[in-house]
């Protein structure tokens, strides 16, 4: 049994970027957290970091595999009260129809299918357990926004929101289902496939509307545990705090790719 007010949650692709900051800040407000990976190597640093985390190998493109996820963090905690599908990967900055049919099966099966994987694992167990709720993470083309040379990521964004709002629609009494938006955050996902020239270009922009991992992930742990109502839409970056960001742009300095400046939330 688990003190009132703690939950269990549990986190997939939780081993690196939004994910180990979701686990991080999770533990630090007294939550007990089980989270996922495929890197063996990082799976193994987790866990030295993380000693009260349960830190499994499981790939979100195998169902079987994460069902093997929820019976550890069961067996483990007694239950688990909130899943994150959380893993995703992106692609190198090109045409959606240049894109090898290797790459664009791995984008698609990670981002889509495995978000469907989780959400089934986990309904299913949260039904038989008697509630729980389930995240799908958003990123970006979630809003139908268009970016040049992201397009199947876009699209499988694009699709899982999609998703997330038919399953809220389909899930069992006491199963409730959300969307987590954590805005621009600067992970590896964030740079992946720009040259130096080409990162040199748009840092103007990210460094208005990004945010660094440790800065989102706290807000976000908190309203993943507070905010599950059915339908739920947790969004980091709104538009009226994008406004004022540009608005303060001219006086307001910050540099997301220097290692000693910590930005603060607007």
């Amino acid at each position: 049994m688990t003190a009132a007010g703690v939950k269990t949650v549990a986190i997939t692709g939780g081993t690196r970027g939004i994910g180990l900051g979701l686990a991080r800040a999770l533990l630090d407000a007294g939550h007990q957290v089980a989270v996922c990976g495929t890197d063996p190597g990082r799976i193994e640093r987790v866990r030295t970091e993380l000693p009260d985390a349960l830190v499994v190998a499981a790939d979100v493109t195998d169902r079987d595999q994460l069902q093997k996820f929820w019976d550890a963090g069961c067996e483990r905690f007694g239950g688990i009260d909130i899943w994150i599908n959380n893993a995703g990967i992106s692609h190198d900055r090109t045409g959606a129809w240049e894109l090898s049919a290797h790459t664009a099966e791995a984008v698609v099966s990670t981002n889509l299918l495995g978000a469907m994987h989780g959400s089934a694992v986990a309904i299913t167990g949260m039904a038989a357990a008697g509630g729980g709720h389930v995240w799908n993470m958003e990123g970006l083309g979630s809003d139908g926004r268009i970016v040049t040379g992201l397009g199947l990521y876009g699209a499988s964004k694009r699709a899982v929101t999609y998703l997330t709002q038919a399953l809220a629609k389909e899930v069992p009494e006491g199963v409730s289902v959300g969307r987590l938006s954590p805005g621009m955050v600067v992970t590896d996902l964030l740079t992946h496939g720009y040259s130096e020239d080409e990162l040199g270009k748009v840092r103007k922009i990210m460094n208005i509307l990004a945010d660094r991992v440790e800065t989102v992930t706290p807000w976000l742990a908190e309203k993943a545990v507070s905010q599950t109502r059915n339908g739920a839409h947790v969004r980091w970056l709104t538009t009226p705090k994008i406004a004022a960001r540009f608005a303060l742009a001219p006086v307001r300095r910050r540099d997301l790719f220097a290692t000693n400046d910590i930005p603060t939330s607007a």
